[in-house]
């Protein structure tokens, strides 16, 4: 399981890390948000649902949750947006913190309860996490391709 999540987690670096900041925050025809906000999508997922962020969690600024948290969008933005660099250096470290993850952890009974799917345990959360940063991977790379045609 880990190593599927560090395979997606290193592609989806890949594209981050090979992105330029204009690019990221063009509006795309037919998409609610900018690839930039994906990105912190991204980020802000598996720390939120593996780790309690923000409440429980201070490895990224409590103002993530704000910025890219599920129903934010960047037309709601205000202060300080984050630049790739800076995203991309958490996702990396955010990928060493769940590397280190024991398989007890994903064994765990979850604490909260989601109001979608059947998730029982951690395990099966981070199945979802792996699902949810392909897809979203999936969506910047047609973000990508619709912006940069013009």
């Amino acid at each position: 399981m880990k190593e599927q999540f560090n395979y997606t987690r290193d592609t989806f670096l890949a594209f981050v890390e090979n992105l330029d900041e204009t690019t990221a925050d063009k509006e795309a025809s037919y998409f609610n948000n900018t690839i930039r906000w994906h990105i912190g999508h991204v980020l802000v997922t598996p720390e939120s649902l593996l780790f309690g962020f923000p409440k429980h969690s201070a490895n990224l600024p409590e103002e993530y949750n704000d910025l890219f948290g599920m129903g934010t969008k960047p037309a709601d933005w205000k202060g300080e947006i984050p630049d790739l660099e800076e995203l991309a250096s958490l996702l990396k470290q955010q990928k060493e913190r769940i590397s280190k993850l024991e398989d007890d952890f994903f064994a765990q009974e979850l604490p909260y309860e989601l109001p979608f799917g059947n998730f029982q345990t951690y395990g099966d959360i981070f199945h979802m996490i792996l699902q949810h940063e392909n897809e979203h991977l999936g969506k910047m790379k047609a973000m990508k391709q619709v912006v940069t045609a013009g």
